[in-house]
């Protein structure tokens, strides 16, 4: 056997691994000799190598159960921009806090219907593998997303949706699919996320969503359920931390002609509900844009004029809500000293004034068959409207998934949806420890 061919045909081989993405850098070639039909090269990281970036699979560490080595081994991985790293076929991802180039089509393409452990560590890797057993094994799958707030979670769960819309067969219904599945991101973000002192960007509400595909495979609809909306933070937000985006979007982002109909300004200190955490403005969120950016989403999916203006006075009338004021007599009754916030909560949210004077003044007591309005006092009349507009938040919240289902939902007649083929992709809250646990 030559040994210099054999020389040859390493440098080659590593030459090409390197290319298509392998993670090996500085690594040895382990040649195993195949009787005079060829040779078998097989890639193995050095110890060099290891000693530099760590190894892909904890389940390769020589002490895998321990947890300095552990920590160690994600810290090597860090350093050279490497953020995936399995435990077998576990995904553990560490968020870089900046852009990365991994998430372009050619990355997606490197890992579409590559054995899971052909490629380095990746959430295309996950993604892919759900999706080609639910083709194989015609079983439902599910990619379950947990970790601390902060951890990324959310940005995970929409690079998997990125990837099935690009990867996956397409047709002119499926491609709008595609885009509303897409497209969902940005408005349940507006509505669902906010500022927090760890994460810019943080879900502060749980999030289950199924993705239908068809027999091709092809994305055909969707779902989504919703659970712990964290509506407390309506009322009230910890120093340092935001509201939900969307109001501080409508502030800044709003037209002059809008806010004036909505009878808001264009300054978010003038609001309570949005000044609770002292920071109604940060440098790293663009308000302005993010507020075109779910205009546009919220045209994509379907909403109408009539749908987006129901949903603004909603939103609109949750910080008049805010801006209501109490004052006191000697008796200890409460009444409203805000009439201007009273004219325009009756006008956005389609009630009769003295009506909603009364709701957020009295409690109704109901005693022996009859019902008897009793006053409130200052501090209770404050909790009855914080209640109302935690209360209103919340169901505009569910109201809103149950639009968006509603256009993700397939309307062929003719699909069956027992053979449908499902993805159910769980993004888990991030908990937080607050100083006030409500």
């Amino acid at each position: 056997m030559d040994l210099s061919n054999i020389g040859n045909l390493m440098r080659k081989t590593q030459a090409s691994i390197v290319e298509k993405g392998y993670l090996f850098k500085n690594s040895d070639l382990v040649i195993d000799a195949v009787g005079s039909d060829g040779i078998r090269v097989m890639m193995e990281s050095a110890l060099t190598a290891r000693d530099r970036v760590g190894v892909q699979d904890f389940v390769l560490l020589e002490n895998h159960t321990s947890e300095v080595a552990f920590i160690e081994n994600l810290r090597k991985r860090f350093k050279e921009n490497l953020i995936y790293t399995y435990i077998g076929s576990v995904l553990v991802s560490v968020n870089p806090y900046k852009e990365l180039e991994i998430y372009t089509k050619q990355h997606m393409e490197r890992y579409r219907g590559v054995n899971f452990y052909e490629v380095s560590p990746h959430i295309y890797a996950v993604a892919d593998n759900a999706y080609r057993s639910m083709r194989t094994e015609r079983r439902d799958q599910c990619i379950l997303i947990s970790g601390e707030s902060g951890a990324g979670k959310t940005e995970a769960s929409k690079k998997v949706l990125q990837y099935y819309a690009v990867t996956c067969p397409a047709s002119e219904h499926v491609q709008t699919v595609k885009d509303r599945l897409l497209q969902s991101n940005p408005v349940l973000e507006a509505f669902g996320n906010a500022k927090t002192l760890r994460n810019d960007n943080s879900s502060r509400f749980g999030k289950y969503m199924d993705i239908q595909f068809d027999f091709r495979g092809a994305p055909v609809g969707g779902h989504i359920i919703n659970y712990l909306l964290e509506k407390s933070r309506v009322v009230h937000q910890s120093h340092g931390e935001r509201n939900f985006h969307i109001f501080y979007q409508l502030i800044e982002g709003g037209e002059e002609d809008l806010l004036r109909r909505l009878g808001l300004e264009r300054n978010a200190q003038q609001y309570q509900f949005l000044v609770k955490g002292n920071c109604p403005k940060v440098s790293s969120i663009n308000d302005r844009n993010d507020w075109k950016i779910v205009r546009k989403a919220l045209s994509v999916i379907g909403f109408t004029d009539d749908d987006v203006e129901e949903l603004l006075n909603i939103i609109a009338s949750v910080l008049h809500l805010g801006n209501v004021q109490y004052g006191g007599e000697d008796s200890g009754t409460s009444y409203i000293t805000t009439e201007t916030q009273i004219k325009y909560l009756a006008r956005l949210l389609g009630v009769d004034g003295t009506v909603l004077k009364e709701a957020l003044t009295h409690k109704k007591i109901i005693a022996k068959g009859e019902e008897l309005m009793s006053p409130l006092n200052q501090e209770q009349a404050a909790s009855a409207r914080d209640a109302l507009s935690k209360a209103i938040y919340g169901r505009t919240f569910t109201w809103l998934v149950n639009k968006i289902n509603d256009s993700l939902a397939f309307k062929d007649d003719s699909f069956n949806s027992k053979n449908a083929s499902v993805i159910g992709l769980l993004d888990i809250y991030g908990f937080e420890v607050f100083q006030n646990n409500r």
